[in-house]
């Protein structure tokens, strides 16, 4: 190999991160850079897979691991003999930890869509999370600092952007001000003219301005997906994980937006088995589904944290935490497959990619006509859907 080879898992967050340090290691050679998750157990897993194959695959490579996992399993990670070395998660986008020049490129070539993360690090303490010990305090990037980034990823072609964070609501808690995130989507749809697309990655409902709730409902340059960091749908759990919102904060929230914003598709974080969580709960979990109309649901199953308050609660057995995340995944795949036979018949602008796919405003992802190039927005009729992907 001769270009460095960077292997991105969890978040995107660290799609966004991951991009970053493609350009400022593009000089670099035979090095692969595993950006590592460690929101689960899991997820750790999937990090230690990651680093075993990368290594088979380039056995003369040099192998660093950065990211979460870096963080919080850092013992046992740079134990591993695959492994030549660990970069700090707070140091990977600074080139002198790198030993490489500072005056990269400020973006790596084009994308038709583009992860730019405007905050990092968290201030809260839900009970079954990790990354603030992997991400550290919340952190905002400024506003001329985002304007920056996101006009140099308009310039380079990219059609969307979407904007990321570890607790993406809380983005500028930090600065002079305090301004909320509506704040910084008004100053990006103001001022970068060129800019057909922008998308917000997972949000925390509860702390959606006003600013940023009258922007989903009604600008047609913010696409109408919204992704809740929800978590669960009975109010004893949410409690009990110290989230602060109730069911029917979230219940609320959708209501209000989809009366303004008709075809708004809802996404929902959701975690199956969670410690001391009853049938009723589940049934609860299960209902929320339906009730919020999540139509793009990540479903993850309840793992213990190290260190974390959840990780000492009474625990429930591992096939009864498998079984209710299967529970959820069926209902979900349900609730999606009526959604998308709802879209047939419809005519839905579409961002191509490169693999022959593209996603809709909606997040809708939809096969393309051979031959169409990357980067291109086509209007297409809706025929039908298969394996999750409408045709």
């Amino acid at each position: 190999m001769n270009a460095p080879q960077i292997i991105s898992l969890g978040c995107r967050m660290n799609i966004a991160e991951s991009e970053e340090m493609r350009a400022m290691l593009a000089g670099e050679r035979d090095l692969v850079v595993v950006n590592s998750c460690a929101v689960t157990g899991e997820a750790l897993s999937q990090t230690r897979k990651a680093i075993r194959r990368a290594r088979r695959d380039h056995p003369a490579a040099r192998l660093v691991v950065t990211g979460c996992a870096a963080e919080i399993d850092r013992a046992a990670l740079g134990a591993m003999e695959e492994v030549d070395g660990l970069v700090a998660n707070a140091a990977k986008l600074d080139p002198r930890a790198w030993n490489v020049a500072g005056d990269a490129p400020p973006i790596a070539p084009a994308r038709t869509r583009a992860f730019v993360a405007v905050q990092n690090g968290c201030d809260h303490a839900c009970t079954f999370c990790v990354i603030p010990q992997g991400r550290g305090k919340s952190r905002s990037l400024t506003v001329a600092e985002v304007l920056q980034e996101v006009g140099n990823h308009c310039a380079a072609g990219a059609k969307e952007i979407v904007l990321t964070g570890v607790d993406l609501t809380s983005w500028g808690h930090d600065l002079a001000n305090s301004p909320r995130l509506g704040a910084l989507v008004q100053a990006i749809l103001d001022e970068i003219h060129q800019l057909t697309r922008l998308r917000l990655s997972s949000v925390d409902g509860i702390e959606i301005d006003e600013g940023l709730f009258e922007l989903l409902a009604h600008d047609a340059r913010v696409m109408p997906h919204l992704h809740l960091s929800l978590q669960h749908g009975a109010d004893m759990i949410l409690k009990r994980m110290k989230r602060r919102h109730l069911r029917a904060d979230a219940v609320g929230l959708v209501a209000r937006v989809k009366a303004l914003r008709a075809d708004i598709s809802i996404g929902a974080d959701l975690i199956a088995g969670f410690p001391t969580e009853d049938a009723a709960h589940h049934a609860a979990n299960l209902a929320i589904i339906d009730e919020l109309d999540i139509v793009h649901a990540h479903i993850f199953p309840y793992s213990p944290r190290p260190g974390t308050p959840a990780a000492r609660m009474p625990q429930l057995p591992r096939e009864v935490v498998k079984a209710r995340a299967a529970d959820l995944r069926a209902r979900a795949a349900a609730r999606r497959a009526a959604w998308l036979e709802s879209l047939v018949g419809e005519t839905l602008p579409v961002l191509a990619e490169r693999d022959g796919t593209g996603y809709a405003p909606n997040y809708a992802r939809v096969a393309l006509p051979e031959g169409t190039r990357a980067g291109e927005i086509i209007e297409v009729t809706v025929r039908g859907f298969r394996e999750g992907l409408l045709v």
